[in-house]
Order: structure tokens, then sequence, then C-alpha cells
């Protein structure tokens, strides 16, 4: 059975944008955490208590609504004044801003998206910020829109594991880093054999668990790609109460499946570098 992943990632983001956007033009609408049937009105042991109280009262209620990551990438980065980012699958673009905080006016932050309306509550979310260093661009991870050398660090939060081509995901972000770049994502990764019925089901594959890679797997894809000092760090392991949450209205035997998922799927902080340029004195380097 083939997944088409792609698609069904598009449709099912593309909805959650739509919803928020409507949930905040609906004049009935009271408050902004998760009013009117908002995508993030109900506890998700995956997508919940990411951002903490300053971060949330820094950004549009909007992107927050929107954030439908695993982790928090711009805690995990060391970001610099005048730094460039490049958040891949930006979502409502809560990453996007918090980062753009963080680099200051003479920092510029990409937010890279393929879903149209995600991109359109992104871009009203920018506006709500005032946020003037930051730039949302229409794409798939697999092929950023960026020359090579491009960007000092590269975020993302839940997305590779939704895309079924990781290692052209992974080479890409090498290619768009400058020498001595920073690679620091939020994702969900495996921690041993994960039962069949996981990896065939569209939702869990949209909900970022079917396509999650084996940590020892996502260490060498990094690392085939180019990197080094490549680091994963689950700091999120979800109980059999989590899983039986992240199964549920998915089809599968929730009873039957959730002991044999319990302890295997973790929220994870990812780290690696591209290798500084190499300095050569030789005569060879000037021929």
């Amino acid at each position: 059975m083939k997944l088409d992943v792609k698609s069904s990632v598009k449709e099912k983001y593309g909805q959650a944008a739509l919803r928020i956007i409507e949930d905040a033009t609906d004049a009935s609408c009271c408050g902004s955490s998760g009013c009117c049937g908002a995508t993030t009105d109900a506890w998700d042991p995956i997508t919940s208590n990411l951002y903490d109280e300053g971060e949330k009262s820094g950004v549009p209620a909007e992107a927050l609504l929107a954030s439908l990551g695993c982790g928090n990438p711009t805690a995990l980065a060391q970001l610099n004044d005048g730094e460039t980012v490049l958040d891949l699958g930006s979502g409502g673009g809560i990453d996007v801003l918090l980062s753009a905080k963080r680099v200051g006016a003479t920092g510029k932050v990409y937010g890279l998206d393929m879903t149209d309306e995600m991109l359109a509550l992104a871009r009203e979310n920018q506006q709500k910020a005032g946020a003037t260093n930051v730039e949302f661009l229409k794409g798939e991870i697999e092929h950023i829109p960026l020359p090579d050398n491009t960007v000092d660090v590269v975020i993302s939060n839940c997305v590779i594991n939704l895309s079924s081509d990781k290692d052209a995901v992974l080479r890409e972000a090498f290619r768009v880093l400058k020498p001595g770049g920073r690679f620091a994502v939020s994702d969900v990764v495996v921690r041993g054999p994960v039962p069949a019925e996981i990896r065939r089901n569209v939702e869990l594959w949209v909900g970022c668990v079917a396509g999650a890679l084996d940590e020892a797997d996502y260490r060498a894809k990094l690392t085939g790609a180019g990197f080094e000092h490549v680091d994963v760090e689950p700091w999120r392991v979800y109980n059999i109460a989590d899983a039986r949450e992240f199964l549920a209205d998915t089809g599968v035997d929730v009873d039957a499946i959730a002991p044999q998922a319990e302890g295997k799927f973790a929220s994870a902080f990812i780290r690696a570098q591209k290798p500084e340029a190499k300095s050569c004195c030789g005569p060879e380097c000037c021929a």
C-alpha cells in the first residue's frame, strides 16, 4: 500500500489553517484559547505545552493555535543578532516570529511551507506581530527555494517526519546552510520496533507518528547528508495513555496496538552542524 502522504498532509494542515482563520473572524468567538472548536482546544500528548507564557504572550493568538509541532526549536537553537534562519514547514508562523525577535532587526527569518492556507495565516500573523525581518516562501522542504550557503540556522518543528523523502530534506538543509551553519529541529523519533499497523496508517503519518525515523537512522541520515556533531536527544517519551490519545480515531485497534506503542515514540531535539569551510595554505589552493 502506497501512502499519498503529501496530499494528506496538505489537506489536513490546510483545513487546520482555515478553521483558525474562520474562528478568528467569528464575532461569537470568545477568547483566544481554542474557542469555536479550534484545533488546539483538546489535550494532545505531542503538541501540548511546548511554549512558556512569555513566548505565548509575544505572538498572535492565531499563531499559537496553529502550532502543531512536537517541540520548541527556538529554545533549542542558539540564535544570535544578525543571523539568517530558515524554518522548514513553518505553518502558522509561531517559530518564525519567535526567531525573528531573537535575530533582531539586522537578521532575517524565512518560513517555508507548501500549504497556501497556512501561508496566508502566517502572513496575517506576521502583519499582526509587525515583523519586518520575516519572509514566508511557498515550496516543499525536499526542494528548498533558496541558494546554496544562504542561512546560518535551519529549524523545524515536527515536519521532517512528514516527508516520505527525508534524505532529500536533509541534503537540502545541508545545501542551504552556510559552512559552520547549524541544524536544530524538533521531531518525533522511534525507539524500537513499531507495529506495522501504525506504519501503514495515513492518519498517523499526518499526525507525526507513522513516518518517524528510528534514532539511529536519523543520525545515519544526517551523517550521510554531510553533517557532523550529530546529536539526537529524546525529551518527551510517550506512555500508554499518550499512545491511546494519538491512536484514537485512526481506525486501528487501540486496545491491541497501544501497549505495543508504549515507550516506542518520543519527541526529540536533533542537532547537527555543517562543517566549517576548510582553509588551505598550500600551493594547490591557488592553482
